[in-house]
């Protein structure tokens, strides 16, 4: 099985190594990340004290241990089914999140999040959240 970490697991493990070091060790060669995911943490990177330095965190990271899935045009084309069959029920996920479950889908990983319930509406997605205590 292979896992699709969300920004808030990556920005996790970013700020405390330690705490998800074990799970990444032990899935190591099966952690992605979606490029989705990679503009958000980008985004936090920027807003840090020092984002030379957070990006280069996250550089180190995305070369030894994350590889990064590009939302694509079969990612666009299941978020587009995603968007229609959740509308339809009149559910709605926001469009990150929903970009990055199509990821999920579209690859058959697991989507690791802590916001659990932001993909919960999202149907067959397997959700696991490596920061519930």
């Amino acid at each position: 099985m292979s896992f699709l970490l969300d920004t808030n697991i990556l920005s996790a493990h970013l700020r405390r190594p330690s705490g998800l070091a074990h799970r990444f060790v032990q899935h190591s060669g099966r952690l992605y990340t979606s490029t989705i995911c990679l503009a958000e943490l980008y985004a936090w990177a920027n807003g840090r004290a020092d984002p030379v330095a957070s990006r280069a965190t996250i550089d180190r990271m995305l070369h030894y241990e994350v590889a990064v899935v590009d939302f694509d045009h079969e990612c666009a084309r299941e978020f587009g089914r995603l968007r229609f069959m959740l509308r339809k029920q009149g559910t709605t996920v926001s469009s990150a999140d929903l970009m990055i479950a199509a990821t999920a889908l579209l690859y058959d990983f697991t989507l690791v999040t802590h916001n659990v319930v932001h993909f919960q509406p999202v149907p067959d997605l397997r959700i696991a959240d490596w920061l519930e205590p």
